[in-house]
This record gives C-alpha cells, sequence and structure tokens, in this order.
C-alpha cells in the first residue's frame, strides 16, 4: 500500500471581493485525474456565467504526483499557477481546487491577480478539515453485553471505531483500526478478558483517517 499522506476531508468553499472582483474558491478531494476532471466539470457548470474558472489539482502525494492548473483565460501565470503553488505548498495530495471570479469592472493588473488567486486558494486550504489515507483493519468480535461500553472506550484509546453493532445473544462489534494500532487493541483486549476475547480480522483495505 502506498505511503501515507495528508489529503482533505470533505469538499469547501470560501468567497471574497477584491476591487469589486467577487472570488469564490471551492477545494474538494479527488483520487484520480477522471476524478478531478469531473470536480472542475462540476464547478464551472455551476458557476457557467462567471468570468473566469481556474482550476489547479494534485493527484498523489509525496515523490508521486500528477499536477495540473489552466490560467482559464486570465493573462498568463497569474491565476493558475499561483493556485497550484499555494496547493503544493500544503502538503496536501489528492487535491482540487477551482477559482471562480466575477470581473467587478477593475484590472487588478499582474501583481493583483498572483495575488487574489493564491489568497484565494489559501482561503480554502487553510480551512479544510485533513486527514490520512492509512491501510486499516476491520475486525468483527463478540462480547458480552456487560463488556460493551469498555469496549468501547478501548477501541476509541487505539485510534479505532466502532462500525456497526449487532446485539444479539451476544454483542457482535464490527471495528476499524490503523493496522500500526491493532496490535495495541488486541492485547488490551486480551488483558480486559484474561485471554479469551479476540477481534478477527475480515478485511484490510486503505481508508481515511481524520488527524
Amino acid at each position: 500500500m502506498s505511503k501515507p499522506y495528508v489529503i482533505p476531508l470533505s469538499e469547501i468553499r470560501r468567497e471574497h471581493v477584491v476591487v469589486n472582483s467577487r472570488f469564490i474558491a471551492t477545494l474538494a478531494p479527488v483520487f484520480s485525474v477522471e476524478e478531478a476532471r469531473m470536480f472542475i466539470a462540476r464547478i464551472k457548470e455551476e458557476f457557467s456565467d462567471a468570468t473566469h474558472n481556474v482550476p489547479a489539482y494534485i493527484i498523489g502525494g509525496g515523490n508521486t504526483v500528477t499536477e495540473f492548473c489552466s490560467d482559464d483565460g486570465e493573462p498568463t501565470g497569474t491565476s493558475g499557477k499561483p493556485a497550484l503553488a499555494v496547493l503544493r505548498g500544503s502538503g496536501l495530495g489528492d487535491v482540487a481546487v477551482v477559482v471562480t471570479r466575477y470581473f467587478g469592472g477593475t484590472l487588478l493588473g499582474t501583481g493583483g491577480l498572483v495575488r487574489a488567486y493564491t489568497e484565494s486558494t489559501q482561503s480554502v486550504v487553510n480551512a479544510v478539515g485533513r486527514g490520512r489515507r492509512v491501510p486499516v483493519h476491520v475486525a468483527l468480535l463478540a462480547i458480552p453485553y456487560n463488556l460493551l461500553e469498555r469496549v468501547r472506550l478501548m477501541a476509541t484509546r487505539h485510534n479505532g471505531e466502532v462500525c456497526g453493532e449487532d446485539f444479539g445473544g451476544d454483542v457482535t462489534m464490527t471495528l476499524q483500526f490503523p493496522v500500526e494500532s491493532f496490535d495495541g487493541f488486541q492485547n488490551a483486549l486480551r488483558e480486559l478478558s484474561a485471554g479469551k476475547l479476540m477481534a478477527e480480522v475480515i478485511e484490510t483495505k486503505e481508508a481515511i483517517i481524520a488527524l
């Protein structure tokens, strides 16, 4: 599996006005070039009456990335490149941004445009929640009812998440843990139950874990 890197947790939007021009920045997690293109197309359709919809994205993370940007009709180098530069500096991977501009009647000049697109992209980069795409174990665990609250707390302490609970003769819990945290949970479970309980891994996959 790939080395973990930081990604945005959700799609967010921020807006501000620069000398009567309205700038709307929309940022989202994207996990392929096709997904990035679909996101850009959706924003362009939403703001089809805008003067410009400037896109930039980084797919992947670390040393293995695919990058793209476009000025979408703004003077060369004044919009797409500044937006991409902010994404590069953010440490985020699997991220796309579109900065929408409604022209306000006053020319901003080259420096003003660079500053406006930089600040617009920074506004969403700084506000978005962050997580990591990491390998996780999904596990099943059957426990007596009297241990339910303690096991819930124990899972949380070991960075786990309770994905489901089925109440029958026992409680069957579906749990998810970062792979690196799972052994610690198993050890704590054995101590709690004098070696009688153990979670069974049913799937190993990648998931997004909030930082």
